[in-house]
């Protein structure tokens, strides 16, 4: 049986999401033709879509739960900033945008033509140092506020400084939470939990040929890293928590899978809300695992309401 926090317990939970928040553009049409510049197919676009990406689709996951989301990170002085300023405060997402001029806000670009994706075109480059440092001002003034800390990390330089980060917000004894990028884990040192996927472990750990040898290596990691949990998120398998008692595996929620974008945001988002409304790391993961289940049933990047993850079976 899932553990059912209040609606009230969910209000009240505060998360500051800090990292790389993007804009994803979808671009749909019509492909009737070849072009007879190049072989390439041409599209007739007839709708366009907007959506927030990476650490805001995170914070959006988080509202849409019922919690209270800051989001904390650094954008262009361009088009796209604003688009995606504008599409956080229609959710209820606080957003403490640092702006960089000489920075591009990242965007992707995805054109979708006869219901798949023809191409994808990435607009970025990273922050300035000045403006990374007045985020980590805004940051000692924000943290106290909330009761968990999330850090996206998707690898575009907006969390340069993250390892003073982490260490404020459990000096002030909050849950700090991190999705990972790339192989290098030093970074993470001392965090609450982080959570990579099967993939992303395998590039820090190496590969695993049994459940025993996976076993030693996370746990080897989860010492070395100073970590009080590590979460890996398994795909059709479910997900491992890895802990000082030491594994707690849910198996997935059977349901037919469409989409799997974004489907770690969510669990994060989840494991994030819940920690801020004072449930365990080991009650939070069986609650993030369900609202995991029910997004990869959704088209594109979604979320998943309270409604949603606590309806009777």
């Amino acid at each position: 049986m899932t553990l059912h926090p209040s609606p009230g317990q969910i209000n009240s939970a505060r998360v500051l999401v800090v990292g790389d928040a993007m804009l994803d553009r979808y671009w749909y049409g019509a492909v009737d033709r070849i072009s007879p510049e190049a072989p390439v197919p041409v599209v007739r676009v007839t709708r366009t879509e907007e959506r927030m990406g990476a650490a805001a689709n995170v914070a959006y996951n988080i509202v849409t739960l019922g919690a209270q989301a800051s989001l904390l990170s650094v954008v262009g002085e361009d088009e796209a900033s604003h688009r995606l300023e504008a599409l956080v405060a229609q959710t209820g997402i606080t957003p403490y945008f640092g702006r960089d001029a000489k920075l591009s806000t990242t965007v992707k670009l995805r054109v979708i033509g006869r219901q798949q994706q023809l191409l994808r075109l990435d607009f970025e480059n990273t922050p300035e140092n000045e403006v990374l440092a007045s985020q980590s001002a805004t940051f000692e003034s924000l943290c106290p506020r909330h009761d968990a800390v999330l850090f996206s990390d998707y690898g575009k330089g907006g969390l340069a400084h993250i390892v003073p980060m982490i260490a404020q917000a459990r000096a002030a004894g909050k849950v700090v939470l991190v999705d990972p990028k790339g192989s290098d884990y030093a970074r993470y040192q001392n965090a609450s939990v982080i959570t990579p996927n099967r993939a992303e472990l395998e590039q820090v750990i190496g590969p695993w040929s049994s459940e025993a040898e996976l076993r030693a290596k996370t746990h080897q990691l989860r010492r070395s890293l100073n970590l009080d949990a590590l979460l890996v998120t398994r795909s059709e398998e479910g997900m491992t928590l890895f802990d000082d008692q030491g594994e707690l595996h849910v198996p997935t929620v059977a349901r037919e899978v469409f989409d799997v974008t974004g489907a770690g945001d969510t669990v994060i988002a989840t494991l994030a809300a819940m920690a801020a409304a004072g449930l365990s790391l080991r009650e939070a993961v069986v609650i993030a695992n369900r609202a995991g289940g029910i997004v990869v049933g959704k088209f594109g990047t979604a979320t998943v309401s309270y409604d949603e993850i606590f309806a009777p079976a």
